[in-house]
């Protein structure tokens, strides 16, 4: 499958927002990336339903909704009633992984787990096969504009490896630093689904820029 790209409207110019939004609808871009922080998970707050809700008025492409809140259960349905279509929770901040799967399923979206850069993709096993998609986080969550962390290949190269045998349709998803400068190398790991903020929302052609990621040339491609 050709790999994914998902602008994060967390870059966009919010004074801005349905032209940086209608842009990513005219660009190659499948997804547009939506973060949602507490202030609690991580050290910053981003937005909540008011501006999902604005944003999809005027979005024609799904909204990849990650969700670096604590007990995310709470507020699943509200997400899916203003527009997710895919929903990402963490497994740091899930007690019952399983069940809030079961949850977001229940409300017709797609169910994602992330991991932050310290946990184990082995940590993921026993869900693998229940989820859609594995976010692989390649800086700390709160902030962007962040470094991307090298071990985020190895990290992607292994659960390439355990979706093979346990779910190989899985949307295995970076988010942090991605650029044309690795996003070579992360397809050649396994990865297929990519999360372009400030790469995006920064590049004096933001359309340009969304190209040149979707085209990008790989010798091996393993997806």
């Amino acid at each position: 499958m050709k790999h994914i790209i998902a602008p994060s409207i967390l870059a966009a110019d919010f004074a801005n927002l349905q032209r940086d939004i209608e842009m990513v609808n005219r660009s190659e871009a499948d997804w547009f990336h939506v973060d949602v922080m507490d202030g609690v998970f991580v050290p910053n707050i981003s937005f909540g339903f008011p501006v999902i809700t604005a944003a999809k008025k005027y979005a024609q492409k799904p909204f990849d909704v990650h969700l670096m809140i604590v007990d995310p259960d709470r507020y699943i349905a509200e997400f899916a009633k203003v527009g997710a279509d895919i929903i990402t929770v963490h497994y740091e901040t899930c007690t019952h992984l399983h069940r809030t799967i079961q949850l977001i399923k229940s409300v017709g979206c797609k169910a994602g787990v992330a991991l932050n850069p310290h946990t184990p993709v082995n940590l993921l096993k026993d869900i693998l096969q229940d989820i859609d998609l594995a976010l692989i986080m390649s800086v700390n969550p709160g902030f962007g504009g962040q470094q991307f962390i090298p071990q985020t290949l190895n990290k992607v190269a292994e659960l390439k490896q355990m979706s093979l045998f346990n779910n190989p349709n899985l949307f295995i998803e970076v988010d942090g630093g991605i650029g044309l400068h690795n996003i070579a190398s992360l397809i050649q790991a396994g990865a297929n689904t990519f999360v372009a903020g400030n790469a995006v929302f920064a590049a004096q052609d933001p359309m340009k820029m969304i190209a040149d990621l979707k085209n990008i040339e790989v010798e091996t491609h393993l997806i």
